[in-house]
């Protein structure tokens, strides 16, 4: 029997598994440890990675996204440690975090399962390192913003059990699967995972049968690890809303009865509707507020305009000037100008095209020329304020007036002078700020003040911390000491071609690599492949008496493109590399030569250059060449 079996499920996350792996190897040391990869059908080069990088790592490389549950089972029943630990594959671990975990355990036979403390990517503590079990109450207390109101109270906050020190060993309820410290011997008496759970809740789960069974779940903070994503990364999305929540009422309907499970149920739901409505409010508010600023701005500039012409007021009480405003915004939403980053080209490109549209629109109706000439002040007048106000945002946003240049990254390097350059090197491939400063540590009590002295006097707003050189732990203390709103930090793995990090649990953890341009995430070609796929569809409705002819599966063409007319389908996407959230494609780029049935690596191939060079010219070339199998099923 080995003491330790780490598993690690993993998707689409080559860069954070990199340094977790690079981390896992250090703190195995001391023990007799196996350590498993379990991905879920990756498509980022991740098992690649593995192979080379890490051939002690036992890898099992699905064909499919199985679910955390799954996967982790998939392991743990290959397993032979004593102790099993479920680890994401975006933390980092401390040298010392197994070997201290493997002691606390064997010195407390009452233990069944174990987590600590974890950090964000900022060196912030994150409070669902321990958590308290979501009872009717404690849902109810998450739910209506009480656990937020009152962090500190033992009655409402017992989410996150705000009571309890950040730095005392405690007893509690639920663990986060981020880090499962687990005893075999306890997940052999209450069960492996339950695989209902496909993603979220499953670690409430297990946490929860682990203490029914007559184990205590314990929260330990004499060791930490860097968790960069926190509970979640896309919170706003409805999409997560559902699973979590769903989550949520698979845990109430198996462990709770009666009176109780009505409760919870009725309070799951009551938070599904609220938190789904208000992550589509958001969403809609964000979505639409540049456009309705710009209507704004565009009003702004007729009534200028109307006053400097000495125009009565009643003109610009006209119906003819909301289809002016929808024109005017159109064109200027097709141009880019609500594209990331800002361009002002894109936005005086738009309100150019769409002025000529409603100068053509007025030749037609005959309109005067005051009427134009008012026209043509107000769009000037509205273009000025415009630029006005995205000056400002981007101002506030970054510090400096100039448009497309994100703020001004002030870096400074922390290891050896041969990894400090290597960093430089990256940092210059990935077309990033060069380091300003660098410090090579001493490995003294003064290095802490130093590092602060620089990031003082150079005015530094990031940090990369070079791992070839430097502790986890070391690296983590001194993200707790000089943590700041202003300062973000990276790690450097040793022998990685990226540059780790994040700011918040909130936000996604970053990376610098080398810049690929990918067309088909780019909302320029999102919009045209939208738009584009809804006019191939009434085109080729219109067309349907010639060619349901040379079509077998007549009655799914149809279905197909009115699918693919209201956007549900894609006539030509994703297939080999499709992920969950990928729309259905009854085309793919596979299509497009003349040999079928390509190979699945020829195929993803295929797909790779399609995403990166994708135009709305290549979609209906692919679709053209496939006219007799456009009746097939997504």
């Amino acid at each position: 029997m080995k003491d330790l079996s780490v598993i690690i499920v993993n998707y689409n996350v080559s860069y954070f598994l990199e340094q977790c792996l690079l981390s896992v190897r250090k703190a195995v040391r001391g023990l007799n440890a196996e350590v498993f990869v379990v991905d879920n059908n990756s498509v980022d080069g991740s098992v690649e990675m593995v192979r080379r990088r890490f051939p002690e790592v036992i890898l099992f490389a699905n064909q499919d996204n199985l679910g955390f549950s799954k996967a982790n089972n998939q392991a743990i029943r290959q397993a032979k440690g004593k102790y099993v630990l479920l680890l994401n594959p975006d933390t980092v671990v401390e040298e010392d975090t197994f070997t201290r975990c493997f002691s606390y355990m064997e010195q407390h036979p009452e233990a069944g399962a174990l987590g600590v403390k974890m950090m964000d990517g900022a060196g912030k503590f994150l409070p669902e390192s321990k958590r308290g079990l979501p009872t009717p109450w404690v849902a109810f207390s998450k739910v209506f913003g009480l656990a937020a109101m009152f962090p500190k109270s033992a009655l409402f906050n017992q989410y996150h059990l705000g009571h309890l020190a950040h730095d005392q060993t405690h007893a509690i309820d639920i663990l986060a699967g981020a880090f499962m410290f687990m005893r075999s011997e306890a997940l052999q008496k209450v069960g492996l995972l339950d695989e209902t759970f496909f993603m979220y809740g499953e670690d409430i789960d297990l946490s929860y049968r682990v203490k029914q069974g007559g184990y205590q779940v314990i929260y330990f903070p004499e060791t930490r690890i860097i968790h960069y994503k926190g509970e979640s990364t896309r919170k706003t999305s409805v999409n997560y809303v559902f699973m979590f929540y769903r989550a949520m009422m698979i845990f109430a309907e198996k462990h709770f009865s009666g009176r109780q499970a009505r409760v919870y149920s009725f309070l799951i739901r009551l938070a599904i509707y609220l938190r789904a409505l208000l992550a589509i409010v958001a969403r809609g508010v964000k979505a639409l507020l540049p456009l309705l600023l710009d209507g704004l701005c565009l009003g702004l500039g007729l009534f200028a305009g109307a006053q400097m012409l000495d125009l009565p007021m009643p003109a610009l009480q006209s119906k003819t000037w909301i289809t002016y405003f929808v024109v005017w915004l159109g064109a200027a939403l097709f141009s880019g100008a609500y594209d990331p980053p800002t361009r002002l080209y894109r936005l005086v490109r738009g309100m150019l095209v769409g002025s000529i549209l409603i100068m053509a629109f007025s030749n037609v109706t005959n309109a005067g020329f005051t009427q134009k000439k008012h026209l043509l002040v107000g769009v000037l007048v509205g273009l000025a304020a415009m630029t006005g106000w995205r000056l400002f945002w981007h101002w506030t946003q970054f510090g400096h007036w100039r448009f497309g240049e994100p703020k001004v990254k002030r870096i400074a390097v922390v290891g050896s002078q041969k990894e400090v350059t290597r960093a430089g090197a990256l940092l210059k491939q990935a077309g990033a700020h060069a380091p300003v400063a660098q410090f090579e540590p001493q490995y003294t009590a003064h290095d802490l003040q130093q590092i602060k002295e620089v990031i003082q006097i150079h005015r530094i707003n990031e940090v990369i911390f070079c791992g070839k050189d430097l502790a986890v732990s070391q690296i983590i203390e001194w993200m707790v000491q000089i943590h700041n709103s202003s300062l973000e930090f990276k790690i450097l793995p040793e022998n990685s071609a990226y540059i780790i990090g994040s700011s918040s649990k909130n936000t996604r953890g970053d990376y610098y690599a080398l810049h690929i341009e990918v067309n088909l995430l780019n909302p320029y070609h999102v919009r045209n492949k939208m738009v584009l796929n809804s006019l191939m569809s009434v085109g080729l409705l219109l067309l349907s008496p010639v060619l349901i002819w040379q079509i077998p599966e007549k009655k799914q063409f149809f279905k197909n493109c009115l699918a693919s007319l209201v956007g549900l389908y894609h006539w030509v996407g994703l297939k080999a590399t499709a992920t969950a959230d990928t729309r259905p494609a009854i085309l793919s780029p596979a299509d497009q030569g003349r040999k079928k049935g390509a190979t699945d690596a020829t195929a993803r191939q295929m797909e790779v250059v399609y995403a990166k060079d994708y135009t709305a010219w290549t979609d209906l070339s692919i679709v053209l060449k496939n006219l007799s199998r456009l009746g097939r099923s997504v």
